[in-house]
Parts: C-alpha cells; structure tokens; sequence
C-alpha cells in the first residue's frame, strides 16, 4: 500500500501566526498587527536585558545591576522592573493587564531616548482585548526563543514575517507599510549599498534598511561603514520601522517625527551615496497648486504637476543624490510615458544622462495592487566615471549614452497563492545581465535578448519621443502574446489627451479670428 504523503511541518513563523491569529477576534489586522508587533518588541528587549543581567551578576557586578550606563554601553535597551517581560508574564491574567503592557512599552520609551516615537502609545488599554485572548497571546509570544540562535536572527525572521503577513492581511488599499521582499532585495543587488548614506524618501516599515544591512553582511562588508536616512508620515508606520530596527540594531535617522517628505523635509541637506524606495503610486493631490512652487528639489526641472506626486518623488530623490549616488526605486508604469510637464521633465532626466536603467515588473507583485510597475535606476556615477587608459574613454562615453530596457514579466513565480515573486535565481539572473551591461564596452559579454533586455541609444530614445516604455525597444518574437494593455492605455491616454490639447487651441484661434472681424461668438 503506498504511503500517505507526509504533512509538511510548519515552520516557527507560521505556527505562532497561526497561534496569534485565531485570537484576533474583531480587530481590524492594521490595528492588531501593533499589538503583536510591540509584544514581539517587548519579549526581544527583555530577553536581551536579562541576558546582560545575568552576564553583570556572573562578573560579580551585582551593585550595577539598576544602573542603565552598563546596558546602554553594549548597546542594550535599559528595562525598569515593570517593563520586563517576566513581569508582564505574572500579571498576564489580570483584570489590568492591557494597561500593565501600555505602561510597560510607555516607560521604555521613556527611559531609551532613541525609542523616541517608537512604541505603540495605549494600544492595549484603547483596543478593549479581551483578558483572557490576550493571556493567550502573552503565551504565544512567550515561545519565541529570541535568543536561542544569533545567526539566524530569530527575532528578525518572526518580525519580517509579521510584517508580510499582517500586508497580506489588509490587502489593497492598506498594507503600504510593507514592500514585498524579493523586490527589495533586487534593488539591494542592483543599487549595491556597501558604503555611504541611504536614503529612503518614503521608508515604510524600513524594509529597505534591513536589507540593505543583510546585502552588506552577505557580501562581507561592515555595517559601520553605512549611515541610515529615512522619513514616513504616517505616525503607526514611522513607529513600525523603529521598532523594526531597533531589534535589529540598526541605528537611523527618520527625522524627529512622522511627516510628509514633500510639506516637511526633515532631511534638506541630504546627500546620500544610495536611494532605496516604494513611493506611493500615483498619489494625487500631494500639494496644493502654488504650494511648493519654489522649492530646490525642482531646481533646474519643471515644478511636478498637482495632478500626481510620480515627478514629485523622482525629483525630490535626483535632488538627494551625492554626486557619484545611485537610486532604484518604484513607480506605477504610468510615469514612463506622461505627456505635459513630466515629459518635458522625464526628457530632461534622460538628456541629462541619470536614467540608467528601467526594467518592468510582474502584476501581482504588490499586495496593495496588482497592476504592473516599474524598476528605476537612476545613477549619477554613469556620466562621473573616468578611465586613465584613452582606449577606453570613448567606450566609456558610448555607455553614457545608452539606456537598458528588461522586461521581467515572465520571470516571476508564485507566492501565497495568489501572488508573485522572484526566485533568488531569477534575482541572481536579473543582477548579473545589469552588471554585465555596465561594463558591456570592456568584457564584451552582454547580448541584447529578445523578449527580455534591449540596450538603446540616446538617438533612439530622442526618436520615440523620449519615451522608456520597454515594450518600445525590446524584441518580441511574438508581439500579439506581449500587449501591455496598462501600456497602450498609457499611450492612448497620452494621444487623446495632446488631441484634446489641439482641439482646443484649434477652437480659440477659431473664435478669435471671429473676433477680429468683429463677430462675437458665445459657446
């Protein structure tokens, strides 16, 4: 008789987001998610106190065991005995617990001055959670072994997972705390943040950051070497990415409070070596329509139309670039073929040698939505560089000149059902078809494919109106199987929108040669 197939064991993560998601109840999941978030926080830094406490007490350092500088100096949060998890572990089932816990997270705070705005603020006391569901989560939590393997980052592996799936959760709409990871670590791998300043303009939970720290370790490389930027406005959020960081260890600057980047730019000075960012998607009214009108980040381009904050964030990030920096960053593919001030804008951008690269991604990527976007790469280090040999300066200047274009709707495989992502080969592959292509004039390796990529020429972007839809240059064997109708939306969009420009200027100098005869007409 053949064997039934064996059930496949749940890892550590799903089996404690099974555990705490049965006792949600009515919470809504963007609500709940800081409950479970800021417990997993709470169980973290307390494990990581006691483990300090009882190193001070094996040293025979007892009389310091209450003074915060012997925490604080190796980089661990200081925690009052009401603030520590085994005492929230022996109240668990009382009447007050709710605000035992708020308290707890509120004198932490309080006492570790870089958790500033970090923690949720009256959560538990606010949300009403029933004791004995809540005693049951304290249980739940209470299983994580934060401390059993340090190279696995246990803590961290629970919180990402969290994160992924309270965004699964809210679905569209909601979830923009959370870009999905295999997009994030292609940036990493594109952009490679080794040294320098990061910078994300709209830096959600500081998904970012974290990989950006992980691209570092696997490439060997010292975090020290590395300075974190970033702001988020919306304040649950911009309390997500300190807690995310905070127990990994990654020190940032998110700026003193939650606030929109565009009314309150809380980096002005910036010049980061590397951008990293998941703007929101075609945001509309972002400012009001004299607001901002002179604001440096537009220096030397047109002002971004009211309309839709796309421009906006592209510019906002060319204007933070270091001279050698680099960007990669996501924008709805309707940006890249915009008519009005983004062309003249997107023109500029191109002639000034910054686009680099734009490669189109899958639908179904997002978990807030399933229309298909785009990769940019914008690089000022593409038009810097200089070779001493003359041989190769002119090589040189030809790559300054060109553009990639990928096509990666193809590449993506499937992720909790209904969903898409990239496989660590399929990111591997991507990686290395860029690279090579930065150095194509020197090794000669890298091939136009059908389908995929297409390296193009200034001349041919001037020629198609300086459009970076990829679907323009790239190769399709089959072209009727590769519509992006997203695409020819866009074009068609653009078409009627310059014809209703034409029609109208036909119409006025209609009525005013009325007008000059002595004719007035009223429409």
């Amino acid at each position: 008789m053949a064997k039934k197939p064996t059930k496949k064991q749940k890892s550590m993560e799903e089996t404690l987001w099974d555990s705490a998601n049965k006792l949600r109840g009515t919470v809504e999941s963007s609500e709940y998610k800081h409950v479970v978030l800021g417990l997993i926080f709470l169980k973290f830094v307390s494990d990581k106190f006691e483990e300090r406490r009882q190193e001070l007490i094996d040293e025979g350092k007892e009389k310091y065991l209450e003074m915060v500088p012997f925490y604080t100096q190796v980089n661990i949060f200081f925690l009052p005995e009401e603030s520590r998890w085994s005492y929230i572990k022996e109240n668990a089932k009382q009447d007050d617990i709710a605000i035992k816990i708020d308290t707890a997270l509120s004198t932490i705070e309080k006492n570790n001055p870089i958790l500033k705005g970090a923690l949720p603020d009256n959560y538990f006391s606010r949300l009403h959670l029933d004791v004995s569901k809540l005693s049951a989560l304290l249980d739940t939590i209470n299983n994580i072994d934060t401390l059993h393997d340090k190279q696995q980052d246990i803590v961290g592996r629970v919180y990402e997972y969290f994160l992924s799936k309270f965004a699964l959760a809210e679905g569209k709409g909601k979830g923009e705390f959370y870009t999905p990871k295999s997009i994030v670590n292609l940036i990493a791998e594109m952009t490679e943040p080794y040294k320098g300043k990061i910078y994300d303009p709209a830096c959600g939970s500081g998904g970012m950051f974290v990989q950006s720290m992980k691209f570092i370790e696997s490439h060997h490389g010292n975090k020290k070497d590395i300075s974190i930027y970033g702001q988020e406005q919306t304040a649950t959020t911009y309390k997500l990415a300190k807690m995310n960081l905070a127990i990994r260890g990654i020190s940032a600057n998110l700026g003193a409070i939650p606030a929109d980047t565009f009314a309150k730019d809380q980096h002005p000075d910036l010049k980061a070596d590397f951008i990293m960012a998941n703007p929101p998607f075609n945001q509309k009214d972002w400012r009001a329509t004299n607001e901002l009108n002179d604001d440096p980040r537009w220096k030397g381009y047109e002002v971004p139309p009211t309309s839709n904050a796309n421009y906006g964030w592209i510019l906002n990030m060319v204007s933070k670039l270091s001279e050698n920096g680099v960007a990669g960053f996501i924008l709805a593919n309707g940006a890249l073929s915009g008519g009005g001030t983004e062309y003249d804008i997107r023109r500029k951008l191109i002639e000034n040698r910054l686009v680099e690269a734009i490669l189109v991604l899958p639908m179904k990527m997002f978990y807030t939505t399933d229309i298909s976007v785009t990769l940019w790469i914008i690089n000022n280090n593409k038009k810097e560089r200089t070779f001493e040999q003359n041989d190769l300066i002119k090589k040189y200047r030809e790559r300054n000149d060109e553009f990639l274009f990928m096509d990666l709707r193809k590449m993506g495989c499937p992720f909790e059902k209904k969903f898409i992502q990239f496989s660590p080969e399929a990111i591997q592959g991507i990686v290395e078809t860029y690279h090579t292509w930065q150095q194509t004039n020197f090794t000669n390796d890298y091939k136009d494919e059908p389908e995929y990529c297409y390296s193009a020429n200034i001349e041919e972007v001037r020629s198609k109106n300086y459009s970076l839809v990829p679907s323009k240059y790239i190769e399709f064997i089959n072209r009727d199987e590769n519509i992006d109708f997203a695409e020819k939306m866009i074009d068609l969009q653009t078409e009627f929108t310059d014809l209703l420009k034409e029609e109208e200027s036909s119409k006025n100098d209609l009525l005013n040669v009325f007008k000059e005869l002595g004719y007035e007409i009223k429409l």
